[in-house]
Formats: C-alpha cells, structure tokens, sequence
C-alpha cells in the first residue's frame, strides 16, 4: 500500500507558474505503479494565474478543492468551486486564476502522466 500526505509533501514550482506537490506520478515512485495518469496537489494564492500553457499529448482534470477560479480553456472560460471538475483537452491553451480571497487548492489528473517536457508556455 502506498499512502501520501500532504503535510509531509514537498511542493515545487511548475513551468505554468503554479505551486504542485506530485501525489502519485508512476514514473517516480519507489514502488511499480500501475497506471496511466499522474496525480497532484497544485495551489494558486488569492489573485494570482497560472500561465497560459498548455499539454501537447495529454489530457487533464483539474478538481477544486477550496477557493474559487476563473478557468480559461481555448476561447471558453468559466468559474469554477469546490466539487467542481474540467476536463482540459491536449493542445488546448489554458490557465486558471484564483478570483477568491483564499488560496485555491485543486488536484490535477493527467494522462498520460504530467512531464515537464510536454508542457508548453504559450505567449500572446
């Protein structure tokens, strides 16, 4: 059994300018994981964005936690709140900004798993 906690989780800064803690990634882990999808805790302080980017194979979810974002996917935009969920397609230009007065807390499922090399800034 492989059990992760998030107070003992170390976080670091990804390309897109948001704060992750990778929960189960199976190209990382000491022990074989069996799937095909990533795993991450990613936080956003009140009025900040993460940077337009985006996922030239894969696909994500992003599921919010606590706090409140304005997602943007493509020419669509919505808010999201706790127990909400997107679906963010591969090539798809995306970015979420915390329009809460709380830090936004979301987890993001990618599949295949998340690689630093996948993920493309993409400048306006």
């Amino acid at each position: 059994m492989i059990i992760k906690d998030l107070k003992t989780s170390e976080y670091f800064e990804t390309v897109d300018g948001t704060f992750i803690c990778e929960l189960f990634h199976p190209e990382r882990e000491n022990r074989e994981i069996k799937m095909n999808c990533s795993l991450a805790h990613a936080t956003l302080r009140p009025g900040e964005s993460s940077h337009p980017h985006r996922l030239i194979k894969s696909a994500e979810v992003y599921f919010i936690l606590e706090g409140k974002g304005l997602m943007h996917i493509g020419d669509e935009e919505a808010v999201l709140e706790p127990g909400q969920a997107v679906y963010i397609p591969p090539m798809e230009i995306q970015f979420i900004k915390n329009i809460s007065d709380v830090v936004l807390k979301f987890l993001c499922v990618v599949s295949p798993p998340w690689s630093e090399d996948d993920d493309e800034i993409c400048l306006e």
